[in-house]
């Protein structure tokens, strides 16, 4: 049985790393695109492009969510990698800008992989084996954050990069046929009793706090990716679309790293201390970047802010992991995923806001005000209740 659940967790990292490739590899390049591929002079356009697929899947992620604990986890599962592919498909023809928006509407319309594979992890593993598996799934979104910006930095000097849509469009056909072979979701899930929680999770924070707190995190962290690229090909020393794409993934290549390590000591309890320093610590990542746009700077920047993330996704996978019951999987996963894209899709919209009104610094200065606040209120809820639990 524990062999089962163990090759299980493997496909559906396997699947999502694959499906997420090209859905997370691709936006860093939405700007490249949007000149040499749709002939198109909006740079602003990149960002808000950035959250057209967000926030259709914000939209929709509750719903989804809804059917999948009427109908099973792995029918939706399979439906978002269809919903992938053919939106992936749509995108590698669109003659102009208004098509490829469209497409990527279909995206986050018909896709949410994310959730619909925890969802459906949710129905195997409970307590403290889904918060592993919770990390492990972010561990394969970083995965692709680092090989997707960087591999497909190398191939962009094609005529018309938007053309890798297309054999990109097979990697989640790919997914959904190793989908197709795994077990049905548990049988029993209807009748489940709700997951044990993880020790000390449920008296650190309640649901309302752990919303907000992840929603600041994703608006923080996403608020640069739009414009990364063109920030570092801006400055006195530009970098190759390479060399921008491997800074890129330098967080997400540190989550990889030190998650699976930094876990089995973190997790477990003062779970708001240790994600009130991860959002000081990003705080002084994003504004170091800003104001030392070097390669060395970005460097050290790049490695702090994958430090930060890396304690923030491990604090925040163990707060979201106690509030998970089999029965409700669907809808509470869908609800964190809305709120995530929420957040990212209000990180878009202010991102292309403040670099066209300012410049291409902006959205860290604002990301790193963002965590700045979140980071010290936390702090003081944290300390607030160690002096409750002392008294």
């Amino acid at each position: 049985m524990i062999a089962d659940r163990r090759r299980v967790v493997a496909t559906i990292m396997v699947c999502h790393f694959i499906a997420a490739f090209a859905a997370l590899g691709m936006p860093p390049f939405f700007a490249l695109i949007l000149d040499k591929s749709l002939h198109s002079d909006t740079a602003y356009l990149a960002g808000w492009l950035y959250i057209v697929p967000i926030f259709f899947t914000a939209v929709s992620s509750p719903w989804w969510g809804r059917l999948a604990d009427k109908y099973g986890k792995k029918p939706l599962l399979l439906r978002a990698q269809l919903g992938l592919a053919g939106s992936f498909l749509l995108a590698g023809f669109a003659p102009n800008a208004g098509v490829f928006s469209l497409a990527l509407a279909l995206q986050g319309l018909l896709g949410g992989t994310f959730a619909a594979s925890n969802a459906y992890l949710s129905t195997m593993v409970s307590g403290a084996a889904l918060t592993r598996s919770l990390n492990l799934m972010q561990w394969s979104a970083r995965a692709a954050l680092v090989a997707a910006p960087a591999g497909l930095g190398l191939l962009m000097t094609i005529e018309s990069p938007l053309e890798l849509y297309r054999y990109l469009a097979g990697l989640p056909l790919v997914a959904a046929l190793l989908i197709a072979r795994l077990p049905p979701a548990h049988p029993h899930e209807a009748n489940a009793k709700p997951a044990t929680r993880a020790k000390g999770v449920a008296l650190e924070a309640s649901a309302s706090q752990v919303y907000a707190a992840q929603f600041a995190f994703v608006f923080a962290t996403v608020l640069t990716f739009p414009y990364f690229v063109p920030f570092t090909q801006a400055g006195s020393e530009p970098a190759s679309l390479a060399v921008a794409g491997l800074l890129f993934g330098i967080p997400h290549l540190v989550y990889l790293l030190c998650a699976v390590p930094l876990s089995r000591y973190l997790g477990q309890g003062r779970l708001l201390a240790t994600l009130s320093s991860s959002f000081l610590l990003l705080a002084g990542a994003l504004a170091a970047q800003a104001l030392f746009p070097t390669l060395p700077g970005l460097t050290a920047g790049r490695i702090a802010m994958g430090l930060g993330m890396t304690l923030g996704f491990i604090s925040l996978h163990a707060l979201i992991a106690a509030v998970v019951t089999h029965e409700n999987a669907g809808r509470t996963f869908g609800w964190f995923e809305s709120n995530a894209k929420w957040g990212a899709v209000g990180a878009g919209l202010i991102a292309g806001t403040a670099v066209q009104a300012l410049d291409l610094r902006a959205p860290f200065f604002i990301g790193a005000f963002t965590m700045l606040a979140a980071g010290t209120y936390l702090a003081g809820v944290a300390f607030y209740r160690l002096q409750l639990r002392n008294s």
